[in-house]
């Protein structure tokens, strides 16, 4: 069995944002060689995530308001988390649209669902921030 690991960089210049990673990801499968087996691909910031999704600006638009109802940004003194950063809702939407998925490599290709591509979303941004793509198969 072959393993391949790569971080990847992402720098959102708003506090939120989503950004479409599947481009950056199928590069990382094309250069692990990898034909069948199993990706991993991971936020490595508690205030980020990565979740799978249709590319639709509606729907981002979307979520955007929805996570900004269930955890709004402001007034900062609502959350206890808020002392030295004012980002406790960027802990919360992180918790909400999750830390990683998981996507099945079959003949050397994401095997995706009808509309479905793997997304960055930041909740705290303006720096630099890193996505896990780990690998494993044959």
């Amino acid at each position: 069995m072959k393993s391949y690991r790569k971080e990847l960089w992402f720098n959102i210049r708003g506090r939120r944002g989503f950004k479409n990673i599947t481009p950056e990801v199928n590069r990382c499968l094309s250069e692990s060689g990898i034909r069948e087996g199993f990706l991993l691909c991971n936020a490595m910031h508690i205030t980020a995530s990565v979740f799978i999704n249709d590319d639709e600006s509606g729907l981002h638009s979307d979520f955007e308001k929805w996570l900004e109802g269930l955890a709004p940004e402001k007034p900062y003194d609502r959350y206890a988390h808020n002392g030295f950063e004012d980002n406790a809702d960027a802990h919360l939407k992180r918790t909400i649209m999750g830390r990683e998925v998981v996507v099945a490599v079959t003949d050397g290709k994401l095997d995706f669902g009808p509309w479905e591509q793997i997304f960055y979303g930041e909740f705290d941004g303006k720096r630099d921030k890193r996505v896990l793509v780990k690998i494993i198969g044959e």
